[in-house]
Formats: structure tokens, C-alpha cells, sequence
């Protein structure tokens, strides 16, 4: 075999496995949402001037929808926080499960080419 040949085999199987490393590594997010959940008031009763009666949302589902079409879900981390990759659009994101008390309904718009930052705050229900 020919050194050109030889050549062309390596450079072309070089760029084959170029082409597949690439592939497997997902894309960064683009477009989404990405912030904490935190829940107030945290334990029920007065608020006293040993801390803040706010918590992260730790380790909670929670619901995408646009319109009443699901479009996505994700979890929370321990800290509360999450991301989430979304296209351009109007959202409602609501806990998974949500039960009569408290209020986990929040809003937001996603723009193209950004991730938005929220902190939102979630009502217990606790007064």
C-alpha cells in the first residue's frame, strides 16, 4: 500500500471519530429557564428573628406547561435549584402534585438564544 493511501485512511478515520465524539456530547442549552424554588413560610407560626422562614425547594418535580399541553418536567437539586432547556415561548410552571394548600404557580417567558433567570417563591399555605 502507498503512503498517500495510508494517509487518506488515517485522516478519514481521524475524522470519523471526530464526528461520533461530538455527537454524544448533548448541546449546551440555548434557550430555557434555569433558578432556585424557595417556599415561605418554611415552618408555621410567627415570624421570629432566629432566621428567615424561607427554604429551598429541594428535591421536587415540577410541571412545564404551555397552555394545557405538558411540555416539559424537571427536578429540583437539594438547593432548590434547577435548569430546564426550552424553546422560545409563554410557560406555566406548576409542582407536580400540588395539593389544595399553598400556592406553586409561577410564569415566565423564554426568549431565543437565552436562559432565563427566575427566583421564585412558593406560598406554603402556613400562616
Amino acid at each position: 500500500m502507498s503512503h498517500a493511501y495510508l494517509s487518506v485512511i488515517g485522516a478519514t478515520l481521524v475524522a470519523l471519530f471526530s464526528m461520533t465524539a461530538r455527537a454524544e456530547t448533548p448541546p449546551p442549552a440555548t434557550s430555557g429557564i434555569e433558578g432556585t424554588v424557595l417556599v415561605s413560610p418554611s415552618r408555621p407560626g410567627p415570624v421570629t428573628k432566629d432566621g428567615p422562614s424561607v427554604a429551598p425547594v429541594g428535591n421536587t418535580q415540577f410541571v412545564v406547561k404551555a397552555g394545557d399541553a405538558t411540555v416539559a418536567t424537571f427536578t429540583t437539586d437539594g438547593e432548590g435549584r434547577f435548569q430546564v432547556a426550552l424553546p422560545p415561548g409563554h410557560y406555566i410552571v406548576l409542582r407536580e402534585g400540588a395539593g389544595p394548600i399553598g400556592r406553586w404557580r409561577f410564569e415566565t417567558d423564554v426568549v431565543a438564544g437565552q436562559m432565563t433567570q427566575v427566583n421564585w417563591t412558593a406560598d406554603s399555605g402556613m400562616h
